[in-house]
């Protein structure tokens, strides 16, 4: 449901970005959740609102109270230098949370929060979707209580745009946990997954399971064939617990890139929070590289982008959410998309050939944060080495104390402590 702040209607592809970015509000001691996003932007503004914009950011809530969220409040024109503008609200946020004995906390689930005790819906404006979603979903599950991403927003311009754009992200989004997987333990232990989140993710509206399908959107590439296959069957799955209409609108679509045809842009939504905005916008930089080189059909053409099918590129993003980049994808005909002439490729492997192919435009600090995901895996793996096996409490909040020290100060986390 998170949104920039402004319609990029008019912009054509890659013209500019909206980049979106969840955090969680713990206590400093405890690092346990702490619900007082509106105390936060109160301690802002001086009264509880929905969102505030304050120069090129602005800061919202979604859904749980305990999250806060930062995002461009217009289109960017370039990723290039936004780490910095983030990094610079995290500190702003971090200085009046300190006041309340509280900090924030990367990554995309809080290793041992509670759900069912510790969710705390917003309860101020928007609460009447809010609502509508905890009534028919429930929302006191890890799906939504405890989960944090990054989305990406990328401008599109009538139907053949976005039938291009569309083809090369449903190619990139099974590729992304490789890069970006950050949630390895629920419930206090290792789940068992690199990206926890979005296997919670992809079945938290199982009661109407149009809303996120396989999280592989569908084989729509105009605007008419969008709504037909994915908007008309998913409100009509929901129309009888939804007798208001209160949820059928395009923010109730949950697959892993959704099309906003009100404002002309896709939101890529599959990313994991990492341990700084750094790392954040590398990922960025590096997904976007890639979608540059498929919609100008570096590596293969526009129909053969479009004529996968969802069950292949699901079973590969099953595969990464389980295993990140260490997932083998043995599907020679998806490779050779990317211009990769073997007939088995680990994630990892890929990512390092579509990046060396491409060449993103990086900065200082966000080429150092994406040196060390190539070199030592997503933010998950790096987390489980660092934990050696020692999931006790008192170890996983030091690793975690940790990556809050990593956001305060913008460095990347590092598998080895020294």
């Amino acid at each position: 449901m998170s949104d920039i702040t402004q319609s990029i209607t008019s912009l054509h592809l890659f013209e500019a970005f909206g980049v979106e970015i969840e955090y969680m509000i713990a206590d400093r001691s405890t690092l346990d959740v702490c619900p007082i996003a509106d105390k936060l932007i109160e301690a802002e503004c001086g009264s509880i609102q929905d969102e505030i914009t304050l120069g090129d950011l602005a800061w919202s809530n979604e859904l749980a109270l305990h999250v806060i969220e930062l995002k461009t409040a217009l289109p960017a024109p370039s990723l290039t230098g936004l780490s910095q503008v983030f990094q610079d609200h995290v500190g702003r946020i971090n200085g009046h949370l300190k006041g309340q004995n509280a900090t924030l906390l990367p990554s995309a689930m809080h290793p041992w929060m509670n759900p069912a005790t510790e969710m705390q819906l917003w309860p101020h404006g928007y609460s009447e979707v809010y609502e509508a979603f905890d009534r028919i979903f429930d929302c006191t599950g890890h799906g939504w209580a405890n989960l944090q991403s990054v989305h990406l927003n990328l401008p599109f311009c009538g139907d053949e745009e976005f039938g291009r754009l569309h083809a090369a992200v449903r190619l990139v989004l099974p590729l992304l946990p490789g890069l970006a997987a950050s949630s390895p333990l629920m419930d206090g232990r290792p789940s068992g997954m690199l990206d926890t989140r979005l296997d919670v993710y992809r079945s938290n509206a199982r009661r109407v399971p149009l809303v996120s399908g396989h999280v592989i959107p569908e084989q729509a590439f105009t605007e008419a064939d969008y709504r037909r296959l994915i908007f008309e069957p998913m409100f009509q799955q929901i129309a009888p617990l939804d007798p208001d209409g209160i949820l059928q609108d395009e923010f109730l679509n949950a697959r892993g890139a959704i099309a906003r045809f009100d404002r002309g842009s896709i939101e890529i939504r599959v990313i994991d929070v990492q341990e700084c905005p750094a790392a954040d916008l590398a990922i960025l930089q590096a997904t976007v590289a890639v979608l540059k080189a498929l919609t100008e059909e570096r590596w293969s053409r526009l129909a053969e982008q479009q004529a996968v099918e969802v069950e292949p590129l699901f079973r590969i993003l099953r595969d990464a959410i389980r295993v990140g980049h260490d997932a083998v994808i043995d599907n020679a005909a998806y490779l050779s998309l990317f211009g990769f002439r073997k007939s088995s490729a680990s994630v990892g492997e890929l990512w390092r050939h579509l990046i060396d192919c491409t060449s993103p435009e990086t900065d200082a600090a966000t080429a150092t944060a994406l040196d060390v995901i190539l070199d030592e895996g997503p933010l998950a793996a790096r987390i489980l080495k660092r934990l050696h096996g020692n999931t006790s409490h008192e170890e996983t909040a030091n690793v975690y104390r940790d990556l809050a020290n990593c956001l305060t100060g913008g460095r990347p986390f590092s598998s080895d402590v020294n």
